[in-house]
């Protein structure tokens, strides 16, 4: 069963790496503090809530179910972590249901471009700088100016053999 992930242009593809361009879409995010392993779990949980129906669709006051789509993205911030979920490309901020838990918020990324490493295993501390200094290390190389933040994607449910799973380091390039 395929899952929707938002559109992107390739601009630059070195297997693992690319430059994309991705297209405006919208997320629904929370804040969450704490380790990076329990954040990414309280934050799944936390989403998964709301696309799972704790919502309410403002024009009939019932609650509705959203499609799930990939990936699910983690990233430090100024309160600890925010983990996101991009919402399926036929939502907007008009017609998503609110949610009912006011620690869920939603909001448009707008079309931007990032540089992205792709890998498998488990998304380990370890894992996640390893593969963030490579690549750091092939952006460099390309004279791209990153973000100083990157996000860590992941596309498989958790029940996915590690040597299976896609994840992926996406570190928003500079104008």
């Amino acid at each position: 069963m395929a899952v929707e992930e938002p559109r992107y242009t390739v601009l630059v593809s070195e297997p693992p790496f690319e430059v994309r361009r991705y297209a405006a879409f919208t997320v629904a995010q929370t804040q969450i503090s704490g380790d990076f392993d329990a954040a990414s779990r309280n934050g799944f949980r936390r989403i998964a809530s709301y696309i799972f129906g704790d919502n309410v669709q403002a024009e009939v006051g019932a609650q509705r179910k959203i499609s799930m789509t990939a990936p699910v993205t983690v990233a430090p911030d100024s309160e600890g972590w925010r983990v996101h979920f991009v919402m399926p490309s036929a939502e907007s901020l008009q017609t998503l249901p609110k949610p009912l838990n006011p620690q869920v918020q939603l909001r448009t990324v707008v079309e931007h471009e990032v540089a992205s490493v792709r890998f498998n295993g488990f998304t380990t501390q370890a894992s996640v700088a390893e593969q963030t200094e490579r690549l750091k290390a092939w952006a460099k190389t390309k004279n791209l100016k990153l973000n100083p933040t990157a996000q860590v994607a992941r596309y498989d449910d958790p029940f996915t053999l590690p040597w299976n799973r896609r994840n992926e380091i996406l570190i928003d390039l500079l104008p």
